[in-house]
């Protein structure tokens, strides 16, 4: 970030990178060491050995696990069902109910994995595990639903008998499984991309379910077959318009791209009305680890007279209060304030 009109300010702690402002709890520590780092303040930054993973939740990765277990055992009563009766819907409920199970395990793994303490290699730790399985989960949606649609076009074109009963038995023994689980999830962090993704998987199954049972009862009725393949289409169709969500959501963080509630402009606006000696914000980075850990970095310039110190506590304090953003790295710009250090679009030098 530094370009040829920064100046060297005056000594913060003492380290050798010019013209940073971080401003640490763990700044004692780093003075008792006596490092020499000019202009820098580090506060709220953590550094290698320190862990950046948010306490997971204990109940997220309990819940995780209990619907997997519900998911899986009852995974395989379906397929067997599906196959002897005949029916598309139980058998695309009970490949449904694979991703589900797949997408919980895969869960539980980055919430497990996710706790891993940061090092040398992974200085932000395995966080990042929980948008990959997120992605994963909205991938195996899709090609789920590639899979049913297909075999629906099939069964059109050859059409097949169906068992009424026993379906209808196990479409709703499958439905109050699905409940279950979909229950046990919404007691974990809704908000998460982890939690959202694997409740995607069971509300788009309990739907499955919903219809497998609407085409049991029409089959059993009016013996009309073909309600079994048009009824699995339907629920894919619902199913992909949720996954598509996901897997937005998850690509976008994984391309760092910026919260929703952020705006660039107008988070630098924002920070100069706010921040008293804060004189321009530039070079504006702001994306996020995982979901709900959001970071960013920016430079600074301070108004004649300001405190570098007072103005990048300030600074960090406004992210955190009115972004969530907990996690900053401030720059400040020595010599460089007023005008000439206006606003510049993201990733401008």
């Amino acid at each position: 970030m530094a370009d040829g009109s920064k100046e060297q300010g005056p000594m913060a702690h003492g380290h050798g990178h010019a013209g940073h402002e971080h401003a640490d709890p763990d700044q004692a520590e780093h003075d008792h060491h006596g490092h020499d780092h000019a202009g820098h303040d580090h506060s709220d930054h953590d550094h290698e050995g320190h862990s950046h993973a948010p306490a997971v939740s204990a109940g997220n990765e309990r819940v995780v696990l209990i619907g997997f277990l519900l998911t899986a055992g009852f995974m395989v009563a379906e397929v067997v069902a599906g196959l002897l009766s005949g029916s598309l819907a139980l058998i695309a409920d009970a490949g449904h109910m694979l991703t589900d199970a797949v997408a919980l395990l895969l869960a539980w793994a980055a919430f497990r994995f996710g706790r891993r303490a940061s090092d040398g290699k992974r200085t932000f730790g395995y966080m990042r595990l929980e948008v990959v399985a997120g992605l994963i989960n909205a991938v195996t949606l899709f090609a789920l639903v590639a899979w049913i649609v297909y075999e629906a076009i099939q069964r059109f074109m050859q059409p097949h008998e169906v068992l009424a009963g026993p379906m209808l038995m196990v479409a709703v023994l499958g439905l109050l499984i699905n409940v279950v689980v979909f229950l046990v999830l919404s007691r974990g962090d809704k908000e998460h991309v982890n939690i959202r993704g694997a409740m995607v998987h069971v509300l788009g199954d309990l739907l499955g379910s919903v219809a497998a049972i609407v085409a049991a009862i029409t089959i059993w009725l009016t013996g009309w077959m073909p309600i079994d393949p048009i009824l699995s289409v339907v629920v894919s169709l619902l199913v992909l318009r949720s996954a598509w969500k996901l897997f937005r959501s998850s690509l976008h963080i994984l391309m760092e791209g910026t919260p929703g509630n952020v705006v660039i402009e107008d988070l630098s606006k924002a920070l100069v009305a706010k921040v008293p000696g804060l004189a321009a914000v530039r070079h504006v980075h702001v994306w996020s680890i995982t979901s709900g850990r959001p970071v960013a970095t920016l430079e600074i310039a301070l108004a004649p007279g300001a405190n570098a110190g007072a103005v990048t506590r300030s600074v960090k304090a406004a992210l955190s209060a009115d972004y969530g953003i907990t996690h900053s790295t401030v720059e400040i710009v020595w010599g460089d304030a007023g005008p000439s250090c206006a606003l510049a679009p993201d990733g401008v030098p």
